[in-house]
């Protein structure tokens, strides 16, 4: 009997909504850093379920439809709960409405979701923050160690604002690589290679830390890119 290898991505996908599931229970109790773990493993998983999809050849609606609703799980959902609790914990009187804006990540989230799903200009580049980069972004704020990320985590103004800009990048009309490669090589995807190489050195030196700084990099690199395209000329 042979195995039903078209069944894997998807349940690769479900393992990822599970994730941001158990992320959620952890944000409720309270252990945003745990909350913030699930996020990574999440977005490792939805990594990996494109990866197998390709490699076994199996695509399906279903598959792509289970993609989108687990990543509004994951990378929707989980994030405003971890910063509900990162504004609440800022704050100094409790009991307000004021934590209830981080769900504006999520409102935005669904909606860059269902663009996404029917732009068929979306295949070789983004139109707007991807879900899961938004996630990660969330994500390294309860994590940093450092003593000038400390204090900005504690200001509720900043994390306010930093709600309104990640809803906003993630409609927003602006053009951002998509790190598929049509062939490998160093000529072609040179800016790529300098990218990826750098932030693994971020990583090592600043660990989550690096995260705001990789994606501040990734929209510059992204509106270099997208500049230098559209002074190409074209021919008939």
């Amino acid at each position: 009997m042979t195995y039903p290898t078209k069944y894997i991505p998807n349940a690769i996908t479900l393992s990822n909504l599970l994730s941001g599931c158990f992320g959620i229970v952890a944000a409720t109790r309270g252990d945003l850093e745990m909350a913030a773990y699930f996020i990574w493993i999440a977005a490792l998983l939805d990594f990996a379920d494109g990866l197998v999809a390709r490699a076994l050849k199996a695509y399906s609606t279903i598959g792509a439809d289970l993609d989108s609703l687990a990543d509004m799980i994951s990378f929707g959902v989980l994030p405003s709960f971890i910063m509900f609790g990162l504004i609440e914990n800022a704050l100094e009187v409790k009991g307000t409405w004021i934590p209830y804006l981080a769900f504006v990540i999520a409102v935005f989230s669904a909606l860059r979701l269902a663009i996404f799903n029917v732009d068929t200009e979306q295949t070789d580049k983004f139109i707007g923050l991807p879900t899961p980069s938004s996630a990660l972004l969330i994500s390294a704020l309860p994590l940093g160690t450092l003593a000038w990320f400390q204090v900005l985590i504690a200001s509720p103004a900043f994390l306010i604002v930093l709600v309104l800009v990640d809803a906003y990048l993630l409609v927003a009309s602006i053009e951002l690589l998509a790190f598929k490669f049509k062939n490998y090589s160093w000529v072609d995807n040179k800016l790529k290679y300098i990218f990826m190489i750098t932030s693994i050195i971020l990583f090592i030196l600043l660990r989550s830390v690096a995260i705001p700084i990789v994606l501040v990099l990734y929209i510059l690199l992204s509106v270099v890119v997208s500049t230098k395209s559209g002074h190409e000329p074209t021919t008939d």
